[in-house]
């Protein structure tokens, strides 16, 4: 399928006349903040949505059909990096894909065609104890490391491939022939996945493992961080769990886990994986809950719905108070922190952490279930106020400043996927739906105590 780019402004204007606006011969629109007023709220999240699902569409990797790890406009790549896939991103990618199939922006065979190319793909390469590095070349298969004793398996993106995994096998399980193919092919991939050997022998995930230097890295896994999805699904596992006591004695740390601490009067519910008094990048709330609906969700540490909420309304908070003054900011103007490229390189911004003013639009944007006003007020004051300059190929680019007139015409996987996922999940909760119905999830969330609106425990 050809997609062809289109700026912000034509696309608001074809988008209208067929839509939204009456269909006269005298009807022109002029402008991207002439269209501000008559374009609905669903068909601006719509559109972002739409234009941002071809990162994992046309901009994919063309061998595996997996998701590059990164999408330069302006050509400049990292040496020996322009088809490099990301396997985190890439299970976002994947869920994108379901979300595209859900929505018509592809078709059903198109959509069942890549997937089944990419978890070919995921059959052919190297697993580690059945967990994917975090890069591999597209082109070839091999992997790549992410440093130097980071060269074999990653738990964590391997969790996100996984969220991908299971939304999949839910989709096609009671399909024809040919899908009930692709349910049994995604579940054969995530039943191979050896979550007990990550443990190390311990009460705690580890996060690498490498036939090199085996556990040299050396990164246990504990709350509250992006990383809770690798113990809801290590104890999903119906082929290697981790027991009941590695949730809670590591990523819980036997309870302290639990915070009274609030910003700006702003209970954090959780102790967040950071310095003493500070908050995490919004991913943290993000990518764990691209499946794992928090919604009505609750063990004995947290109510994950007030966990996500509160923290993206600290956020909003932040850019409200606007403590350095930085140009653009404000609850109903550019909010929204997380890891993204940076005037200074790629960094995990958060409100603890805003040297230079910058913006990453999939802050505020995949935060959409959890503060839907704010969300969308942040989306039209971009179309409105900076159009073009953040807007392109895929969508809204990665990362931008006002203060420092910084547009940079650049795109992440594991920033472009959580956009996709989320718009969906607040229209419909589709991809929450596929990952909360599947029976292993509802076993491994009831062993580790939850409760959700999903199931009884």
């Amino acid at each position: 399928m050809k997609f062809i780019y289109l700026t912000f402004t034509t696309v608001l204007s074809i988008l209208l006349l067929n839509c939204s606006a009456p269909k006269t011969e005298n009807n022109t629109n002029t402008g991207i903040k002439s269209l501000s007023d008559t374009l609905s709220d669903d068909s601006l999240i719509t559109l972002v949505q739409k234009q941002t699902f071809h990162y994992f569409w046309d901009g994919a990797e063309p061998n595996s059909g997996l998701a590059r790890e990164r999408v330069h406009i302006d050509g400049k790549y990292p040496e020996n990096d322009e088809n490099v896939i990301t396997i985190g991103g890439s299970g976002f990618g994947l869920m994108a894909v379901l979300v595209g199939i859900h929505n018509e922006f592809i078709t059903k065979e198109e959509g069942l065609a890549r997937i089944e190319k990419a978890l070919t793909f995921l059959g052919n390469i190297e697993r580690f104890q059945g967990a994917w590095s975090h890069w591999y070349f597209g082109d070839t298969g091999k992997p790549k490391a992410f440093s130097e004793s980071d060269d074999g398996g990653d738990v964590v993106e391997t969790a996100f491939m996984a969220e991908a995994l299971i939304c999949i096998r839910e989709y096609y399980k009671n399909g024809n022939d040919a899908e009930k193919k692709i349910a049994a092919k995604a579940d054969k991939l995530w039943q191979g996945i050896d979550w007990d050997f990550y443990s190390n022998g311990k009460n705690v995930l580890y996060w690498h493992w490498s036939p090199k230097h085996e556990w040299g890295m050396n990164h246990a896994i504990q709350g509250f961080d992006e990383c809770m999805i690798a113990y809801i699904l290590g104890a999903s596992s119906p082929t290697h769990p981790i027991p009941a006591d590695t949730y809670h004695k590591g990523w819980a740390r036997d309870g302290a886990i639990r915070t009274s601490m609030t910003k700006y009067e702003i209970p954090t519910v959780l102790k967040h994986n950071a310095k003493e008094g500070e908050v995490g990048p919004l991913f943290w709330s993000h990518y764990s809950f691209l499946g794992l609906n928090p919604m009505g969700l609750s063990d004995q540490y947290a109510n994950y719905q007030d966990l996500v909420t509160n923290h993206t309304k600290i956020n909003i908070a932040y850019a409200e108070h606007n403590p350095k003054q930085f140009k653009g900011y404000g609850a109903d103007k550019g909010w929204g922190w997380t890891a993204s490229y940076s005037t200074n390189g790629y960094n995990a911004h958060h409100p603890d952490n805003d040297p230079t003013g910058v913006i990453s639009p999939t802050a505020a944007i995949s935060s959409i279930p959890y503060t839907p006003k704010e969300s969308i007020s942040f989306m039209r004051y971009l179309k409105d106020s900076i159009g073009d300059k953040v807007w392109g190929k895929y969508g809204f680019y990665d990362a931008y400043s006002e203060t420092a007139d910084w547009f940079p015409q650049r795109y992440l996987a594991i920033d472009q996927g959580p956009m996709v996922v989320m718009i969906q999940n607040y229209k419909d909760a589709f991809i929450w739906d596929l990952f909360m119905g599947a029976p292993d999830v509802q076993e491994g969330l009831k062993k580790l105590g939850f409760s959700s609106t999903y199931f009884k425990n």
